[in-house]
């Protein structure tokens, strides 16, 4: 099965926590004050944080699913 995850593009994340804020699944955190990190068994693939990011630095990519 073929699934969307947030992807983060961590050379040009801004560390602002926005998308961290709008996650419903709490799958998004900040390492070390310097780059957004996703929990991708988390992520449900909503896009919330990509719309919600400013720097336009988050995309869902698609994933394949071996446990669904």
């Amino acid at each position: 099965m073929v699934k969307k995850k947030a992807n983060v593009n961590v050379e040009r994340c801004v560390a602002c926590g926005v998308c961290a804020l709008q996650c419903p699944r709490q799958a998004i955190s900040i390492h070390k004050g310097c780059y957004a990190v996703i929990e991708e068994s988390l992520c449900v693939g909503c896009g919330l944080c990509e719309k919600a990011c400013p720097a336009s630095v988050i995309e869902l990519k698609e994933r394949i699913s071996v446990n669904d």
